[in-house]
């Protein structure tokens, strides 16, 4: 099957998890209305149906072929990037005075969703041009602004974010990149850059690289590092020094081109100050990191929705004694179980994604200097934990898809294994998983003191308590087991706070992981007592809509049957780094 947008879902997610009718309410949105926020999700929703989703399989099998520095990319993807750019949907969140549309990051968190749940490598490219539009309109001079701003945020062109280098992967001290002053302001960048995303393709007439490199006597490091811009077509409409000498043959995102690209003394201009070139390109990964986020959203969202889909239509076996003929294999509890665990975990994933996107809405957009200092906390908090648990659950979702497939999930005529070979990239760029649990712990947690996690343990433990006020029978347990796992969070954030404070970062890095997947849980868990708690009061205002009631069982699913591993990770956690000194032995034979 295809995708189908789940369009009232996130309407309703954004309302009551991101906080997004409060936010329009309170006038940081300005004219937005809660009407024009449907019409615009159910126009995304229709344009990701039907002109992106078709382009999913096409783009998995045809890939994106190099000859002669040239990349074609699959069939359809032109006629579907230029429709979606005349659509304006490049714009929705861009700077008004470049022709964007100042729309909440929260509101087009949603559509990212869309565009890459209905193709994952048509939805990759506009995410870093996003992120490039970020780091220009913060970091970039004014001329560089005028010149390429409006184009970058129309979709005219798009962006990319070179770091990578062969001997320098996460660890960008080892960059060896060179940019030259000329004289004139430019310089000559010198060097070769790999796992560059959209790097090179037919789809529009320039491309804007921004690139990382050292300057002549710059410090060792990371703190000798400067961005620069480095276009494909030179002002002058030239072609500048560099090519796509070539692209990687990957596990997935096949119609995505991931390039090797090389700079031969091309021309580039300086982003922000020299050396300080991370801290820019810092703006631009924090971006892409909850969008990558939200990939994992989407590829679950699809993966569950295939698998709901062929689970209907799938007879096997007698759910039943005494039933008449072969069931659906929706009917057998075990099927149910996972499909019911694939719901769960996209359903908290999202919420998750939501409010942190939701947070920069507000970092940005709050009246007051002390409010919008503590939203951007908040966000920087979330944000990590956002990008490693959706991603992480992208990749547990799509797999049990694929069992829920049987014999035909390991044939890739039903698509259910693109879903997971898709997935699987989105744990690695863009900062590992393991970096992101040790950014939480080592950077995230110590903000300002401990106040800013301490802050977000308490909002979730209120929400556990209106649980516990508010709920009904039909919720069971998932008031005790929401509160439980928060505890379980406090506990394991206090032991880490002590042991960073202690200056024991051993104990703290060994028990990173597990803590960002506690967190996540815990977030992801009061994402659904929120959206179960809005729904119980509409039911209880007459509404008879039965999604009401299924978000209900939901959070009760998700709290009794998934919550229940807050405790082992907590034990987890709080084991420190017994681990490590018996690492050595047990890794060398």
């Amino acid at each position: 099957m295809t995708y189908r947008a789940p369009v009232a879902e996130m309407a309703f997610t954004l309302r009551h998890v991101a906080g997004l009718d409060r936010a329009i309410a309170e006038g940081l949105h300005g004219d937005l209305t809660p009407d024009l926020v449907d019409t615009i999700l159910e126009e995304a929703g229709r344009f990701a149906n039907d002109v992106v989703a078709p382009l999913n399989r096409v783009g998995d099998t045809h890939g994106t072929p190099l000859r002669d520095g040239a990349i074609t990319m699959p069939p359809g993807f032109r006629e579907a990037y230029h429709a979606w750019v005349e659509g304006g949907w490049n714009a929705l969140p861009g700077p008004v005075e470049y022709g964007g549309q100042g729309l909440p990051a929260a509101l087009n968190a949603a559509c990212v969703e869309m565009w890459n749940a209905a193709s994952m490598s048509f939805g990759l490219g506009p995410l870093l041009t996003a992120g490039g539009v970020e780091a220009l309109s913060r970091h970039g001079a004014p001329e560089l602004r005028e010149r390429y701003l409006e184009k970058l945020v129309s979709g005219e062109w798009t962006a990319t974010m070179n770091l990578t280098e062969p001997q320098a992967g996460s660890d960008l001290s080892a960059l060896r990149s060179r940019a030259e002053p000329v004289g004139d302001g430019s310089y000559r960048i010198q060097g070769e850059k790999i796992y560059i995303t959209w790097g090179e393709h037919d789809l529009t007439d320039n491309i804007v690289h921004l690139v990382l490199a050292r300057l002549p006597g710059a410090p060792a490091g990371t703190r000798g590092i400067s961005l620069f811009l480095v276009p494909k077509v030179l002002p002058d409409g030239s072609r500048n020094a560099l090519r796509c000498a070539g692209i990687e043959h990957k596990l997935g995102i096949h119609g995505s081109p991931t390039c090797t690209m090389v700079y031969e003394g091309a021309t580039g201009w300086l982003i922000g100050e020299e050396n300080r070139g991370l801290a820019c390109m810092f703006t631009m990964m924090n971006s892409a990191r909850l969008n990558v986020g939200l990939q994992g959203v989407a590829i679950a969202d699809r993966a569950y929705q295939q698998a709901l889909s062929y689970a209907r239509d799938r007879r096997q076996g007698r759910a039943a004694a005494g039933a008449e003929g072969m069931s659906p294999i929706l009917a057998h509890p075990d099927v149910q179980r996972m499909l019911l665990t694939m719901k769960a975990l996209t359903a908290a994933s999202r919420g998750l994604c939501y409010l942190t996107a939701a947070e920069i809405d507000r970092g940005h957009r709050a009246p007051d200097e002390a409010g919008r200092k503590a939203a951007l906390d908040r966000a920087s908090l979330l944000t990590p934990v956002a990008k490693a648990f959706s991603t992480d659950i992208g990749i547990e979702v799509a797999s049990i898809g694929i069992q829920v497939h049987g014999g035909m999930g390991f044939v890739e005529e039903t698509g259910a294994a693109q879903h997971l070979r898709d997935a699987r990239i989105a744990a690695i760029y863009e900062g590992t998983n393991g970096i992101q649990a040790i950014d939480l712990v080592t950077r995230k947690l110590p903000l300002q003191g401990g106040a800013v996690v301490r802050g977000q343990v308490a909002a979730l433990r209120r929400t556990a308590e209106r649980l516990l006020r508010e709920g009904t029978p039909a919720l069971g347990l998932a008031a005790p087991r929401l509160r439980a796992c928060v505890e379980s969070l406090d506990r394991a954030t206090g032991f880490l706070l002590k042991a960073l404070g202690s200056n024991r970062p051993e104990e703290a890095l060994a028990g990173a992981t597990p803590y960002l997947r506690l967190f996540g849980l815990a977030q992801g868990g009061a994402a659904l007592a929120e959206l179960a708690l809005a729904s119980g009061a509409a039911l209880a205002a007459g509404d008879t809509d039965p999604a009401h009631a299924g978000r209900i069982a939901l959070a009760r699913f998700y709290a009794e049957n998934l919550l229940t591993a807050a405790a082992g990770l907590e034990e987890t956690v709080m084991a420190g780094g017994g681990f490590l000194q018996d690492a050595d032995l047990a890794l060398a034979s």
